[in-house]
């Protein structure tokens, strides 16, 4: 038996993909969460084989769960549903280890396949995305993505400073570094192309 957790925030998608994967014989679900933290307590607490994570979700993303759980050399499999088939969201879930990449549309006996696929050991990635995962290059390090989503959510840097735990010079340096690498005027167009090209 293969123990599943899901990570999803929303709730009538996390319903469906729990009864769903409830109808295979040799899929168990263990374990739901509705946002990242959440779903961290619950690793820890139950130990699945997998979690099959959102990326965008409140607290940690499905990214940050993944690096997470590669820091710690934790035992669990990572498989990312997600509605995003952006090259740099995929392109990270593979630098973080992820097994597995599916988009929401792809066919219900897809997920389940993936998931005893990745399982053995294998990866399961959508082609298309994969082929296009290595075409462009995400220039921001982890610091300018973490301040320049702050600010994308409307943040000051002496905000973003306390949250980060940083001084407000650093945050502002950050940004002007994540600004000039996008070539873009301010930090709101630095966050909407960041965005768009999934390195958020």
């Amino acid at each position: 038996m293969i123990r599943v957790m899901l990570a999803e925030d929303q709730g009538l998608v996390r319903g469906a993909l729990s009864a769903l994967l409830g109808l295979e014989s040799d899929l168990e679900v263990v374990a739901t969460a509705s946002d990242g933290e959440m779903a961290w307590r619950e690793l820890q607490r139950c130990h699945p084989d997998i979690l099959v994570t959102d990326i965008e979700m409140p607290g940690l993303t499905g990214l940050e769960l993944a690096q997470r759980i590669q820091r710690h050399a934790m035992p669990v499999k990572v498989v990312i549903v997600t509605t995003f088939a952006r090259e740099g969201f995929l392109r990270r879930a593979l630098e973080a280890g992820v097994g597995g990449y599916l988009l929401k549309d792809a066919p219900a006996e897809r997920l389940a396949e993936a998931l005893r696929q990745v399982h053995r050991g294998g990866r399961a990635v959508d082609p298309q995305l994969a082929l296009a995962a290595w075409s462009g290059e995400d220039p921001l390090s982890d610091r300018e993505r973490q301040a320049l989503r702050l600010a994308g959510e409307g943040l000051a840097a002496a905000e973003i400073a306390q949250r980060l735990n940083l001084s407000a010079g650093t945050v502002r340096n950050y940004l002007s570094e994540a600004i000039g690498k996008l070539g873009v005027g301010n930090r709101i167009e630095a966050y909407r192309l960041a965005r768009q090209k999934g390195w958020l």
